[in-house]
């Protein structure tokens, strides 16, 4: 009898268990989120966390930048249009001219010239113009292979994917399957430092990861910043003391509406993985 009490205990306590945890408002498909977190994990640890390390490894870091500031070239062509459906002629303006100078005098991209020139860099994505248009809360969604971003952001990163700007610049399908996958691989290797210092740090990693995700992207687009698991996070601390080590974008601690997949994240290939979009 009391085995049979006891069993019962049991079964109702790992029933109850969902109801004891402490739930975050902005994840409503936390299920679904981590199966698709932990089928990343895996993907990445097997395919793309090594694929990273062999490229940070055999390929000069002054190659490494200029891949990193080509794409980065494209993605403004993108902030300028987030910008314009933003009426934010300011930023536009300074998107546009990020992309003549760099286009024109830094070898298509491959040189940041309007950078060290002092040209302001937005990198603000469709997800930064919904959050304008008045969609400033949103979920938490992880997207498969892409990682952490929100339902807005993912509708937005959408388009992008759909209709990339790379497709201007290469016409053939073998040039933009090896473009993407290059930014693939040129993101995740900007990211190992950051994700390296996670793995030792989270106790519950996927919440960990998320409960920053979403207070980074939040104060990004205005949003009201969801409750943390653990509101002793330092953002600033954690992107600055992997800012250190070699690979981490400086706009990776920028704010969207005044910044670059921070966290572009983990972001999609058409946006860098350190910024959160």
């Amino acid at each position: 009898m009391k085995k049979t009490a006891a069993s019962l205990l049991l079964i109702g306590l790992f029933a109850a268990q969902p109801a004891f945890a402490e739930r975050n408002p902005a994840d409503p498909y936390e299920p679904y989120n981590r199966a698709v977190s932990k089928f990343n994990d895996k993907a990445d640890q097997y395919v793309m966390a090594p694929v990273a390390r062999g490229y940070r490894k055999i390929t000069p870091k002054p190659v490494r930048t200029g891949v990193s500031n080509f794409f980065n070239n494209l993605r403004d062509v993108v902030s300028f249009g987030s910008n314009v459906l933003r009426l934010d002629a300011k930023r536009a303006s300074e998107d546009l001219v990020r992309v003549g100078i760099n286009t024109t005098f830094g070898l298509g991209g491959l040189i940041d010239v309007a950078g060290a020139g002092g040209v302001p860099n937005n990198k603000n994505s469709l997800g930064d113009t919904l959050a304008t248009w008045g969609w400033k809360n949103s979920n938490y969604f992880v997207v498969p292979l892409l990682g952490p971003s929100t339902v807005r952001d993912t509708v937005g990163n959408a388009v992008t994917t759909v209709y990339p700007v790379k497709n201007a610049v290469f016409e053939t399908t073998a040039g933009r399957w090896t473009t993407t996958g290059l930014n693939a691989v040129n993101t995740r290797e900007g990211l190992l430092d950051l994700t390296d210092s996670l793995e030792g740090a989270a106790i519950d990693k996927y919440s960990y990861t998320r409960d920053l995700y979403m207070r980074v992207r939040s104060q990004q687009t205005g949003g009201k910043v969801p409750q943390s698991q653990d509101e002793d996070i330092d953002i600033d601390d954690l992107v600055d003391s992997n800012s250190t080590a070699e690979s981490v974008p400086v706009e990776a601690a920028e704010p969207a509406s005044a910044p670059a997949d921070g966290w572009e994240t983990m972001q999609p290939a058409e946006n860098s993985m350190i910024r959160l979009n």
